[in-house]
């Protein structure tokens, strides 16, 4: 069975040497076990595609690793974004069959960041972008970051918005108090950032975004970020408020979003996912290299599923949504 990936990351030396000196830091200290982490960050050669093919994954499509642009300026956010675009196309062209790039986007400068999703999807054949999480503060409902939003409707491709730290007083208040690499874990993967992802997707249904963008494609991983178990309350309530929108809000979440199954590998999250949503709106992720391959490829392979719904999980809504061959032909 033909399997596509949608949240895999890599990274660039400017990323390691700006917005993820951190990340670098923490893999050079002795014994990390992030080291072999950021090796495979960093290679987008052969290696890459031999674990790919060890576990059965005909295409990754690449995002640079968070915490990407967000939180840098206009100048340093642009200078990253070209400079992280121009690495990933050199990759796809040298695998076209095998890899596929998300653009990075210099967002504090929204009409930059419009104008380099154009570049990349009109040069490099990308099949849409990537925003980790808030920017400097701001969520996405705010219409100063529409320019982008726009171009992405008329491009006709989508946004994968992928999680990031909380802004700083929401740490303070509610994960801070523990060991530092405590507070980092809950406040990140370990419950935070799914929760300020969850946050960031209703602020922007709330915001009117998609009455304006209607045709807008979004994508949020892990299982949909705690999203499916919440929704009949969350829409029950807030539905209810938002008299100025024009539809229900799980109407937004069942004709603007895709999920992925990136980082979640048990079944419960699956089935819960599945039922609040169909598989018409899930796609196969893996979260390359924080997940290995084989564990992403091990939860297509148990999921008490129908084999039409398999098919469009692992790679029939990808290349619908991204407009990808349903073959091996070049993927960019």
């Amino acid at each position: 069975m033909r399997t596509i990936t949608l949240e895999e990351h890599y990274a660039s030396q400017a990323y390691l040497d700006g917005p993820g000196r951190k990340l670098k830091e923490r893999a050079q200290a002795r014994g990390s076990p992030l080291a072999k982490v950021v090796d495979q960050l960093c290679d987008l050669g052969d290696k890459r595609i031999a674990e790919m093919d060890a576990a059965g994954i005909d295409v990754q499509v690449l995002s640079l690793t968070s915490p990407g642009a967000e939180q840098l300026d206009s100048t340093a956010g642009m200078a990253l974004a070209c400079e992280a675009n121009d690495h990933l196309a050199d990759a796809v062209r040298k695998y076209p069959s095998r890899l596929a790039g998300f653009a990075t986007l210099p967002t504090a400068n929204p009409e930059a960041a419009a104008a380099e999703l154009e570049r990349t999807v009109r040069d490099y054949g990308f099949k849409g972008a990537v925003i980790n999480g808030h920017i400097r503060g701001r969520y996405l409902d705010d219409k100063f970051f529409w320019p982008i939003l726009e171009r992405a409707e008329a491009l006709n491709v989508p946004i994968y918005l992928h999680p990031a730290l909380p802004p700083q007083p929401v740490i303070d208040a509610s994960y801070a108090g523990f060991d530092p690499i405590v507070t980092d874990m809950l406040a990140g993967p370990g419950w935070g950032w799914h929760i300020e992802t969850a946050i960031h997707v209703i602020r922007v249904i709330l915001g009117g975004t998609f009455d304006r963008f209607p045709k807008l494609q979004v994508i949020i991983g892990h299982m949909g970020e705690f999203i499916p178990y919440c929704l009949t309350r969350s829409d029950l309530v807030l539905s209810r408020a938002a008299t100025h929108l024009q539809r229900r809000v799980s109407d937004y979440f069942r004709t603007n979003f895709h999920l992925t199954t990136s980082g979640y590998f048990t079944i419960p999250p699956l089935l819960c996912a599945l039922m609040v949503f169909g598989p018409e709106r899930m796609i196969f992720a893996v979260d390359y290299p924080y997940s290995p391959n084989s564990a992403g490829r091990a939860l297509l392979s148990s999921a008490p599923i129908s084999p039409s719904a398999l098919e469009m999980i692992a790679h029939g809504n990808a290349e619908k949504l991204l407009k990808l061959p349903s073959s091996g032909a070049p993927a960019a």
